[in-house]
């Protein structure tokens, strides 16, 4: 621990799951959404139906829909154990740190983290797709609301969807050849980019850890997993990393 000054922590579904945020389901080889719409009517949509740009050309009321229901859900959800961990980290770590997260919900922002990445975009942001113009957002894009840049009715949800490049791919990188520490927090571990950081990290020369549920796709690669809930997991290796930190 005395050797630990930049850390970069990438962070999943399984950290948000806690606090009630939908996750992907899987049925055989099928991933689909399960989520209420407007009525309050469950629906169940394979993922190819509204997180793919082909999805979005096809049928764009749809994924507008989608992505609304996303967004009026984060007002029913709050921060859990783990993200105010990983708040409390941020504030009092002395040396680099990066949370990168594949969330695109607000969580680890309202317990208070600052130091953040959305590598896959937010929910609380639009994107034009005639001007490229991203503006904090919080209403209906089904609403058809206009860019206040260029006046078009062409926002779309500001998420990196299926065949998209995510985005901050190159701060990360930075952060990773840097890194002393990587820590992967509630992924699968099956999902690439993300799914490479943690070779990345040990071709740096960095320790690296896993805090899951389960293994993951990628656990070989880790000096060491935890298994267990994110709210169990990460405010104890969060104390375990700070009171190390300080006795050095």
């Amino acid at each position: 621990m005395r050797d630990i000054q930049n850390i970069v922590i990438l962070t999943g579904a399984g950290v948000s799951a806690e606090s009630g945020v939908p996750t992907f389901r899987t049925h055989g080889a099928v991933s689909y959404w399960e989520y209420l719409d407007a009525d309050g009517v469950l629906q169940k949509r394979a993922v190819e139906e509204i997180c793919t740009l082909e999805a979005l050309a096809i049928d764009r009321a749809l994924v507008l829909d989608f992505y609304d229901q996303r967004r009026r859900g984060l007002a029913s959800v709050a921060p859990n154990a783990a993200h105010k961990a990983l708040a409390f980290l941020d504030a009092h770590w002395p040396g680099e740190l990066l949370i990168v997260t594949q969330n695109v919900d607000d969580l680890h922002e309202r317990a208070g983290a600052k130091r953040m990445l959305h590598m896959h975009g937010e929910l609380l942001s639009s994107l034009c797709s005639a001007c490229g113009t991203r503006a904090a957002f919080a209403g209906a894009m089904n609403d058809g609301p206009r860019c206040a840049a260029c006046g078009q009715d062409e926002l779309r949800p500001d998420i990196v969807l299926f065949g998209e490049m995510p985005y901050g791919m190159e701060r990360i990188e930075e952060a990773i050849m840097a890194v002393d520490l990587f820590v992967s927090i509630g992924t699968s571990g099956a999902v690439y980019p993300a799914a490479g950081f943690v070779q990345a990290a040990r071709h740096a020369g960095a320790d690296t850890l896993e805090l899951n549920l389960e293994p993951s796709a990628g656990s070989v690669y880790f000096h060491e997993t935890r298994l267990g809930t994110a709210g169990v997991l990460v405010p104890a290796w969060v104390d375990d990393i700070l009171g190390s930190a300080a006795s050095a």
